[in-house]
């Protein structure tokens, strides 16, 4: 019998992480990052930048998980960045570069708070916060595209990350 969201015996659980979305601005994408971010119980969802949209349209794809998920928005994702790494945080970047490791391969801290940081939907993570990020990790791609939605390898990676964290 399939069950439904009233009918699982899934275990509440919050994992130390805080994602960082650096200026994604699409509705539907913010709202499937509330579904995304209450899926996989991380701490908080931070927005930064100009143009988030938290209005209809989002709220139809996060089907209320706007509700139950800490969130805030930021206007400076740099300024908020370096304020966690001085905090203790440990910088993970989602990116494609030239020194990008892959996640698949990637172990992540056990016994630190983590920032994900995703970038903006065309232009990506921006060239400071790589910078300062104490690991950039990509997804390996295996078709014909370089790179996937933004919710979608967030998804993919929290599902490493949390993967990894409820084995420790």
């Amino acid at each position: 019998m399939q069950l439904n969201h009233y009918s699982t015996n899934f275990n509440n659980k919050t994992f130390p992480i805080t994602l960082i979305c650096e200026n994604v601005t699409n509705a539907p994408n913010i709202g499937s990052l509330f579904r995304t971010a209450d899926a996989f119980g991380i701490e908080e969802l931070i927005f930064c930048g100009d143009n988030t949209t938290l209005g209809r349209k989002m709220m139809k794809t996060s089907r209320a998980t706007e509700k139950s998920v800490k969130y805030k928005h930021e206007n400076d994702a740099l300024t908020l960045v370096s304020n966690l790494k001085n905090s203790g945080y440990f910088i993970i970047a989602l990116e494609i570069t030239s020194k990008s490791e892959a996640l698949i391969d990637f172990t992540f801290p056990k016994h630190k708070p983590m920032a994900l940081i995703i970038g903006d939907e065309n232009f990506g993570v921006s060239e400071a916060i790589l910078n300062m990020s104490d690991a950039v990790i990509h997804i390996d791609m295996f078709g014909q595209n370089s790179s996937m939605n933004v919710v979608q390898a967030t998804s993919v990676t929290l599902y490493e990350i949390t993967k990894q964290l409820k084995q420790s």
